[in-house]
């Protein structure tokens, strides 16, 4: 049945495809994620549409195993600042969206390789996010999809989703909009809101994204790929942290109270955690002295937290409900690998 409405949906989206360029809504978020023509169904896959064009990041968040696909939309070229980000026009639409890989037993972590395309007849799709600049500053929607994949529909209030992922039952949660500007507002003295994967350091494809028109050619740093064995432990360690914690860990970022900085610029000392007793961990330590016991994670606060499901005590708070095996290990590897000790 899944299969037979998607036919008729791709069908139909085909005899639709009338517009060839995003719907920019300046003041209002319309009820479906089809007004803004962002995305459309075409041939049992969703694709890009209206000039978006799909983006790989070097440090992905980790959403309890969801694949991702990730396109930016961009009226005109955006010029890379100084500090890497990129200076996009008032009507760009960033969006991602969150699917899984299903088979006869429900959905199932697979290795996300990222893709053009998403074949809805073995992919299950979640929701759509966008990042949508507008004269008043970015603002983040969410639209969630039905479970016969022919729409998806503005949920400003979140949602749970019930799966089955590799036999296991969770709840995929997706987040309200006060949940979403928590973290794309990496600076509490402003809380201005901007994007997190769309910059110039954590582009993967950046030479595609130039010739595309989506951004400048920018002399920027290129953050490492946490998931290349290839790259030196440091770089990949240091990479996933700031993909994955350094929007509130940071001097002015939500979570400054703890003092920790997990940003790529930290130098490693105190300020990233090592040999740093906990300020405002409360019950989260674990009963652990240090954020980082250097060549000990197994009695550092940082990987207790990562590899924790407890609400109380789990890091990041938001966005994950299961334990990223892969990161937890990375960074246990970094630590175990680190040379001194904290004088204990």
């Amino acid at each position: 049945m899944k299969r037979f409405v998607l036919i008729v949906a791709g069908l139909l989206a085909a005899c639709s495809q009338g517009s060839d360029s995003v719907v920019f809504h300046a003041a209002s978020n319309p009820a479906t994620l089809a007004d803004w023509n962002v995305l459309d169904i075409r041939q049992g896959h969703l694709v890009p549409s209206g000039g978006s064009t799909v983006y790989e990041v070097n440090a992905p968040l980790f959403t309890d195993y969801a694949h991702k696909m990730r396109t930016i939309y961009s009226p005109s070229v955006a010029p890379v600042r100084d500090d890497g980000s990129l200076d996009f026009a008032v009507g760009t639409v960033i969006s991602k969206t969150f699917y899984y890989p299903e088979n006869e037993t429900g959905t199932v972590i697979t290795p996300d390789n990222g893709r053009d395309a998403i074949d809805l007849s073995t992919h299950r799709l979640i929701e759509t996010r966008l990042m949508v600049l507008r004269e008043t500053g970015w603002s983040p929607v969410s639209y969630v999809w039905n479970e016969a994949e022919t729409e998806a529909r503005l949920k400003r209030t979140g949602a749970v989703v019930p799966l089955t992922l590799s036999g296991t039952d969770f709840a995929y949660v997706v987040p309200n909009e006060n949940q979403c500007a928590g973290c794309h507002a990496t600076d509490m003295t402003t809380k201005v809101l901007h994007p997190l994967g769309a910059t110039g350091p954590q582009i993967k494809n950046r030479g595609h994204m130039v010739v595309s028109g989506i951004m400048q050619h920018g002399a920027t740093a290129v953050q490492a790929d946490y998931r290349d064995t290839n790259l030196s432990l440091d770089d990949r360690a240091r990479s996933y942290l700031a993909g994955n914690c350094a929007h509130c860990h940071n001097p002015v970022g939500p979570a400054d109270t703890s003092g920790l900085d997990l940003s790529l610029s930290a130098q490693v000392g105190p300020e990233m955690g090592r040999c740093k007793p906990p300020i405002a961990a409360g019950s989260g330590t674990g009963g652990h002295k240090f954020s980082i016991m250097p060549g000990d994670p197994d009695n550092s606060i940082m990987t207790y937290r990562l590899a924790s499901t407890d609400p109380g005590s789990m890091m990041p708070e938001l966005g994950r409900g299961l334990v990223h095996a892969e990161g937890v290990a990375l960074i246990r590897e970094w630590i175990a690998e680190m040379d001194g000790d904290c004088g204990t």
